[in-house]
C-alpha cells in the first residue's frame, strides 16, 4: 500500500497542494514552520480522522477558511482508489471514496493504515495514561475499522454518564436513570476492554524484539507491557463476563461516582503498563532508554500490522533530529524496506543514508522536487 498523490485544500498552512509519491522513500526538507509536517499529518488523518499533533478538527482547517479538504490517491494489490474528506469544523466531516460520498466519515478508516514516529512519542512513555490508552484504540482501530464505532459509543455513554452523575446528589430523577447508562457502558465497555486485553496479548512479543533491536546490549525479554484495568477483573476476558463484572464494579463504586461527579470504572479509567526488568519505565528509565522504549512500541504496532498482511505507511515526521547517529542509523535500517516511508526533516544531512530517496524542498507554502 502507498499513497500516489496528495491534494490538500486550505489544510493547515496551505491554500492549495499538490504532491506526485511513490513507492519507497520520500523526504520533505524544510526549516520549521515551513509546512512540512502539515503534508504527512494530512495522510495520517486520512488514516484515522484524528491528527496525531492536535485533539480537535479547528486547527487543521487554513486561518479564515470554512474547511479544509484532504484527498489522496491510494495503490494497494495495483488498484488505485481516491479517498477524500472534507472537514467541517464545528459540523460532520464528509468522506468519499472515487467521489461516491460515504454515509459516515469513519467509514473511512482503516482503509490507509499509517504508523507515525514523532517527537511527541515520548508521551508514551512520560506522558498519562491517557497517551497509552490512544495508542491502543488507535492501533485497534486500524487492524478492526468497525472499532471506530465502539470508541465512539462508548465515548458518548461516557459522556451522558458523567453528566448525569454530576447531579445525581440533587436528582433522584438522574440517579434513577443512571442504571440505563449502566448498562451501556457495561456493554461498550466490555467490549473495548475485551479488545484491548486481546491487543496487548499479540502487541507484546513484538515490543520485546523491537527494543531488543533498537537499545543497545538488550535482549528481548528485557522490554514487557501489560494491560491493568480499573479494577481486578479475575482471569475474565470474554465480553459476557467483562460486562458482568463491569456492572458488579459500577454497582460497588456507586457512592463514590455520586459523592465525585465523575464515573470512575471502564477502560477509560485504565492503563498500559510498560516495564524494563522488573521497574516500571516511567520514573525509572533514563532518556536514552525512555527513547529506546518509545520507538520499540511505534515498530511493534508496524511488525503487528505488516503481520495482518499488509504494509502500513511509516511516518517519520522530524524524529532523526531527537536521536543520536548510532539510532538514527539503527532506525533506518529496520524501515528502509517499507514499501513506503515519508520524511520529515528540518536539515537534509539528519536524513540517514539508509533513506536517500525522492526528496522535497518544503519552504513559503511551495512543495518542490529537488
Amino acid at each position: 500500500m502507498y499513497v500516489s498523490h496528495l491534494t490538500l485544500h486550505n489544510f493547515r498552512s496551505y491554500v492549495a497542494a499538490d504532491v506526485e509519491l511513490s513507492p519507497g522513500v520520500t523526504a520533505f526538507i524544510g526549516r520549521n514552520g515551513q509546512g512540512k509536517t502539515n503534508l504527512v499529518e494530512a495522510i495520517d488523518y486520512l488514516s484515522r480522522l484524528a491528527s496525531h499533533r492536535v485533539a480537535s478538527d479547528a486547527p487543521l482547517v487554513r486561518a479564515g477558511a470554512d474547511q479544509a479538504v484532504v484527498r489522496a490517491a491510494v495503490v494497494r494489490d495495483g488498484r488505485t482508489a481516491v479517498l477524500e474528506v472534507e472537514l467541517n469544523p464545528g459540523k460532520s466531516n464528509r468522506a468519499r471514496i472515487n467521489r461516491s460520498q460515504l454515509p459516515r466519515a469513519r467509514e473511512l478508516v482503516g482503509l490507509v493504515r499509517t504508523v507515525v514516529f514523532s517527537p511527541e512519542d515520548l508521551t508514551l512513555v512520560k506522558g498519562d495514561p491517557s497517551d497509552r490508552r490512544k495508542l491502543l484504540d488507535d492501533l485497534l482501530v486500524l487492524r478492526t475499522p468497525r472499532l471506530a464505532g465502539v470508541r465512539a459509543d462508548y465515548d458518548r455513554v461516557l459522556r451522558q454518564r458523567n453528566s448525569l452523575l454530576k447531579t445525581a446528589r440533587m436528582s433522584r430523577g438522574a440517579l434513577d436513570t443512571l442504571g440505563v447508562w449502566d448498562d451501556h457502558l457495561a456493554r461498550t465497555g466490555a467490549e473495548l476492554l475485551a479488545e484491548r486485553l486481546a491487543l496487548v496479548d499479540a502487541l507484546r512479543p513484538y515490543v520485546g524484539k523491537a527494543y531488543e533491536t533498537v537499545a543497545r546490549g538488550a535482549t528481548r525479554d528485557d522490554a514487557d507491557i501489560e494491560y491493568k484495568p480499573s479494577f481486578d477483573l479475575e482471569g475474565r476476558t470474554g465480553h459476557d463476563e467483562l460486562t458482568e463484572a463491569l456492572l458488579a464494579e459500577v454497582e460497588r463504586r456507586r457512592p463514590d461516582e455520586v459523592d465525585r461527579g465523575v464515573s470512575l470504572v471502564g477502560p477509560h479509567r485504565d492503563e498500559l503498563l510498560l516495564r524494563l526488568g522488573e521497574l516500571p519505565v516511567k520514573g525509572y528509565a533514563s532518556h536514552g532508554e525512555s527513547w529506546s522504549f518509545a520507538l520499540a512500541l511505534r515498530l511493534a504496532s508496524y511488525d503487528l500490522l505488516r503481520a495482518d498482511g499488509d504494509d502500513p505507511i511509516l511516518i517519520l515526521d522530524d524524529v532523526f533530529a531527537e536521536l543520536d547517529t548510532e539510532r538514527r542509523a539503527q532506525l533506518a535500517d529496520l524501515v528502509a524496506g517499507a514499501e513506503q516511508v515519508l520524511v520529515t526533516a528540518a536539515v537534509g544531512a539528519d536524513v540517514p543514508e539508509a533513506l536517500a530517496g525522492v526528496r522535497y524542498r518544503v519552504a513559503g507554502g511551495e512543495v518542490t522536487r529537488e
